[in-house]
């Protein structure tokens, strides 16, 4: 337990006004500040939950079009833009980078609203949560597509707080990069955010009530007038998304069930004791992830957040970093931040629905760009980001690119200067050492390339790798 000082909460309390950090948020820090000086973890025991194996299939839901249109008709998408991509190297909005066809994910995103738009008759808006690095550049990309506008602005701001000092909680100062000292508060903001933007006031008063939240580096994530249509007719608060877990998926978030209340949450690796982790890792017993794709009834968050004084009171995940993360000798920190998906365990009623892969499809990594970019997908006329028909299992390959070669897109984009190779019939395709990709080479089955020299292997223009 560190050695708290008493001044730590107003002096960061202090600074957050300074910056003019909206007063929800500073009361949402102020919550969590004190689970942490009260002794709080965020620690979720096994011995406290069960699996959750009840959960409906997206598949067998009837369609009701009449429903679906009307529910269509007060729906909002609502999309997670305040990544920068810093992982891969990216000092600029995520959503702005290239990725099918020429086009960014907010490209391919803006093109999905206007088709179903269009196949349906809605207003439906699109609605950005961007943070301060993203607003900018992600507003300036949207002027290109005017048709795009609605009746809402076009975005809100994700609110910021200060990292604290692990040993005394207080904020922590950072001179040589003063914008290091904040960081956002995870994205169960959005809620806060909602509310202290002014930006659910105005969807409520413009009659929107059902809001569609996704990732914007999730290009699987596309409103489902089906889902739309059960989730209002079933007049529930909120609805997760989720799908099966495979050895891939085990050191992400699972939803279980509480024993003690019958509710349902969502467990993240950080919020899991070390003799619960081979648990937490269990995918038969966990069985399902949070695809981070949910339904949220605006007028019950409203009711909600009037209840609880704008503090929704979501499960806190207490985040142990460096204050510069590229630098492992900096002062550690701690960031109190909550996970969106939290939200299930806060909303009575909160449901679950098993949705297939297709609707899961981030980019994390240049491992995911690569497959995302390859012939393994493609883009359909109304912009859905589908697997290949000629993937015979309709599954992706597996993809491992050397990380001291492949992690930052600028060293990626220039070992595949002439595009990605036809990854439709390839399995497996791992990369160790430095290895460039000519124009159009193949990858069928299982390919392991290994350079173990000094200077660089380039696949030559047509090659077929087997």
């Amino acid at each position: 337990m560190p050695l708290v000082t008493p001044s730590g909460l107003e002096a960061s309390l202090d600074k957050m006004r300074a910056a003019g950090v909206p007063e929800i948020a500073r009361e949402n820090f102020r919550f969590y500040y004190e689970q942490v000086v009260a002794g709080e973890s965020g620690v979720v025991s096994e011995d406290d939950i069960g699996p959750a194996d009840d959960v409906p299939s997206a598949a067998s839901l009837d369609s009701d079009e009449a429903s679906e249109a009307e529910a269509l008709g007060k729906a909002v998408v609502i999309k997670l833009n305040g990544g920068l991509g810093t992982s891969m190297g990216m000092t600029r909005a995520k959503s702005l980078l290239p990725v099918k066809d020429g086009l960014s994910f907010l490209d391919v995103t803006v093109r999905q609203v206007l088709a179903l738009r269009e196949h349906h008759g809605a207003r439906l808006p699109l609605v950005l949560m961007n943070s301060f690095s993203t607003r900018e550049d992600s507003l300036a990309a949207l002027e290109a597509h005017p048709n795009l506008a609605s009746d809402v602005p076009a975005d809100f701001g994700q609110n910021q707080e200060p990292k604290l000092r692990a040993d005394d909680l207080t904020p922590v100062q950072w001179p040589d990069d003063p914008r290091l000292e904040w960081c956002p508060p995870g994205h169960g903001d959005v809620y806060a955010a909602l509310v202290s933007s002014g930006m659910l006031d105005a969807l409520l008063e413009r009659g929107y009530r059902y809001a569609f939240i996704a990732n914007a580096d999730n290009l699987g994530a596309v409103l489902d007038p089906r889902i739309l249509g059960w989730f209002a007719r079933e007049e529930m608060p909120f609805l997760m998304e989720v799908a099966d877990r495979t050895e891939a998926d085990r050191k992400g978030g699972h939803i279980c069930r509480e024993r003690a209340s019958g509710r349902l949450l969502l467990r993240e690796s950080a919020q899991t004791r070390d003799e619960d982790q081979d648990a937490f890792q269990d995918v038969a017993l966990h069985r399902y992830f949070n695809t981070n794709n949910l339904w949220v009834d605006l007028e019950t968050l409203r009711s909600v957040m009037d209840e609880r004084g704008g503090v929704l009171g979501l499960p806190m995940i207490r985040n142990a970093k460096t204050v510069d993360p590229s630098d492992s000798g900096s002062p550690g920190v701690i960031q109190l931040e909550t996970a969106m998906g939290a939200a299930i365990s806060v909303f009575d009623g909160a449901r679950a629905v098993r949705v297939g892969r297709e609707r899961f499809a981030p980019v994390k990594t240049t491992n995911d760009l690569l497959v995302l970019r390859s012939d393994v997908y493609e883009l359909t006329d109304d912009a859905h980001v589908v697997v290949s028909g000629r993937r015979s299992k309709g599954d992706v390959p597996f993809v491992d690119l050397d990380s001291s070669f492949f992690k930052l897109l600028p060293d990626f984009d220039a070992r595949f200067a002439s595009g990605p190779p036809s990854l439709v019939e390839c399995e497996r395709l791992v990369v160790r050492g430095d290895v460039g990709f000519g124009a159009e080479v193949v990858a069928r089955g299982v390919v392991d390339l290994v350079n173990d020299g000094d200077g660089q292997l380039v696949v030559s223009d047509g090659a077929i790798l087997s």
